[in-house]
């Protein structure tokens, strides 16, 4: 099975539900692995696979436009993107935000979905 992953993204996110955290974008950092058809390296052709530069730049114009006020709705929300607008068979993603409390690098949530039926490999 085939995968594409996406390491380190940072964005610029509303995300939180403390006054703080509302008062404007915060950063955090997205780490995504998901399926995309074996069929893609058989005919090097980007039309079928999923264009990670496509991902990113929609990971970052969403997050920049809504407010989660759980971190879990953010990726679950990001989850759902995947499935809904690229077709991704499965997804597994970690996000974190980057300090937001005192001497704490990050603070997340890993999310592992799949389609009915199809199983998200183990990587390790």
């Amino acid at each position: 099975m085939d995968f594409i992953f996406i390491e380190e993204l940072r964005v610029k996110a509303w995300v939180g539900i403390y006054a703080r955290e509302k008062s404007g974008p915060q950063t955090v950092e997205l780490n995504l692995t998901f399926g995309v058809p074996d069929s893609a390296a058989e005919h090097d052709d980007i039309a079928d696979t999923i264009d990670y530069a496509v991902v990113t730049a929609r990971i970052r114009h969403e997050l920049s436009e809504r407010h989660f006020n759980l971190i879990e709705s953010l990726g679950e929300f990001v989850v759902n993107m995947l499935f809904e607008e690229f077709g991704a068979p499965w997804v597994k993603l970690k996000v974190a935000k980057i300090g937001v409390m005192k001497n704490v690098r990050r603070v997340g949530v890993h999310i592992q979905r799949s389609r009915p039926g199809v199983v998200v490999p183990s990587m390790g």
